[in-house]
């Protein structure tokens, strides 16, 4: 790995002032906006309408986490909305090789997420369907909980598998993320972190993003070769 991304999650943002905490993370690679159906996860947040105008107030990439039921009919919307990148829970779709190129074919990159108790080894032949794998490091559903070092061995093991297969798949992590866990995940392989309450609990949520990428970057394994 070469390079490492900071997706702050909204989650943690000033819901009534969603445009103007978007303007306070402008450094951010992208912004990750969650989905709650209250169905697959116990937490009602956002949805359709609001992703599209998210899209129309920021410059910033939307990163679209669909903790949400019945994805495979759901997804695609999101996708047409605007969203640079679609999340989908392996845990929730029927059929997530057709979901997957579904959303590329509408333009997204296509990504799938795993719960912390979900193994990746089922899922290792998918990944030249996607553009990224999401490995949940909480319990999905809400923000503020802590790091599961758990996780930590399957991130090495879907990392080993990204690069021994030598796919463009980012690798990303979800929940707990701070100064000190986005070292153990950096280490351990991850590329992309999503952050909410370490970067909307700061005082300046844009130096937050700044100091957890280079934190992520010194830590970060280098690059494989390819050649």
């Amino acid at each position: 790995m070469s390079t490492c991304a900071i997706h702050p999650s909204i989650l943690s943002a000033d819901f009534a002032n969603l445009a103007a905490e978007l303007g306070r993370i402008a450094r951010a690679d992208a912004v990750h906006v969650d989905v709650m159906d209250n169905h697959f996860v116990p937490n009602l947040t956002l949805g359709l309408p609001v992703v599209k105008r998210l899209g129309e107030v920021t410059d910033l990439p939307l990163d679209v986490h669909l903790m949400i039921g019945d994805v495979d009919r759901w997804a695609p919307g999101y996708a047409d909305a605007g969203a640079a990148s679609v999340t989908f829970h392996a845990e929730a779709s029927a059929a997530p090789v057709r979901l997957a190129r579904e959303l590329r074919a509408r333009g997204a990159k296509a990504a799938m997420a795993l719960r912390p108790a979900t193994a990746v080894e089922p899922y290792l032949d998918l990944l030249p369907e996607l553009d990224m794998l999401l490995l949940m490091t909480v319990e999905p559903g809400f923000g503020g909980q802590a790091f599961l070092d758990v996780v930590l061995p399957k991130i090495r093991r879907a990392r080993a598998a990204i690069d021994g297969a030598g796919l463009p798949v980012a690798l990303q992590v979800d929940g707990g993320i701070t100064r000190d866990t986005i070292l153990r995940a950096a280490e351990a392989g991850a590329d992309v972190f999503v952050a909410g309450s370490s970067v909307y609990g700061t005082a300046d949520p844009a130096a937050a993003v700044d100091t957890l990428r280079k934190t992520a970057q010194a830590a970060a394994r280098p690059a494989p070769n390819m050649m």
